[in-house]
């Protein structure tokens, strides 16, 4: 019996999941929905990320975290994982409540990229590590980003919340 992308991607971690995935084809063709968050218990702190994908053949959830981090490293992380986990050439709209995951990505990375990762400032991007992992997954992939408001009743952003908050109490345990 042949199981479904999503439910191979829900069982892999991250770095396996790509591989996975990557022999179920119909998911290039198909369109995948993302939702992603990240959060933190003090900034910096203890953090946690939450990853939601709808896929024509389900759904899958994707979450982790860190014991001393910061909010957008999550919410960076969050998009990575989610990214990573798509089969090359996937089609993809990804929801995100970070206003510095979606404009990083669609508009200040070309100006942070042609300085050398400087900002306007000329001062070292943050979490370049994270950008640049970012940038090569999205260049992976045809995504769509889209900004929606955060804990203001969007089912599935509040599901990945959910998720980015339940990875940062197992951390506290």
């Amino acid at each position: 019996m042949r199981t479904s992308w999503a439910s191979t991607v829900a069982q892999k971690t991250p770095p396996t999941m790509a591989a996975e995935a990557a022999c179920y084809s119909d998911a290039m063709t198909k369109r995948i929905d993302i939702w992603t968050d990240g959060a933190c218990s003090g900034n910096p702190g203890p953090g946690g990320w939450g990853v939601v994908i709808l896929h024509p053949d389900g759904e899958a959830e994707l979450s982790g975290g860190e014991s001393a981090t910061t909010n957008n490293r999550m919410e960076l992380i969050g998009a990575i994982a989610a990214l990573e986990s798509l089969p090359d050439g996937a089609s993809a709209t990804l929801h995100t409540d970070s206003q510095y995951v979606k404009n990083g990505l669609t508009s200040w990375i070309h100006g942070w990229k042609r300085n050398g990762w400087r900002t306007a400032s000329r001062e070292p991007v943050k979490n370049v590590d994270l950008w640049q992992r970012l940038d090569a997954a999205a260049g992976k992939h045809k995504i769509e980003w889209k900004w929606v408001k955060g804990h203001a009743g969007d089912v599935m952003n509040e599901r990945a919340d959910g998720l980015a908050r339940a990875a940062i109490k197992s951390l506290k345990r």
